[in-house]
């Protein structure tokens, strides 16, 4: 079972405003993706270190194995999944924004809006 599959399908956010570094709109955002994708591609490049370390010592030519492979759908969609994960936390701003904003937006708010409105 991979990391995301043991994980709750519950999306939590750190309540709170979170702090600003940059004045630019949307540069902190940038910048917090930039860095999610500083981190994968460190783990990658290890991972990727290490594969090449131990087919070496056990002399296998990985290149041509990786040209030459075919996968199945069980793989495909264990990739896709990953791939999806990787998404999540590679937007976790924006999706904390947007679950805000959506829960900012309800009923009684609109209402109390139409209210005020009225009221003038």
């Amino acid at each position: 079972m991979t990391e995301a599959e043991n994980r709750p399908h519950v999306i939590r956010y750190a309540k709170g405003k979170r702090p600003q570094f940059y004045e630019a709109p949307g540069m902190d955002a940038a910048m917090s993706m930039i860095m999610v994708l500083a981190s994968e591609l460190s783990v990658l490049r290890d991972r990727l270190d290490s594969a090449e370390r131990v087919a070496k010592a056990s002399g296998l030519d990985l290149a041509a194995g990786i040209e030459t492979l075919e996968l199945d759908q069980a793989a495909l969609e264990q990739r896709e999944a990953a791939r999806q994960d990787f998404m999540t936390r590679l937007f976790h701003v924006q999706l904390k924004d947007a679950d805000e904003a959506g829960q900012a937006q309800t009923d009684d708010a609109f209402k109390a809006t139409i209210h005020e409105i009225a009221q003038q």
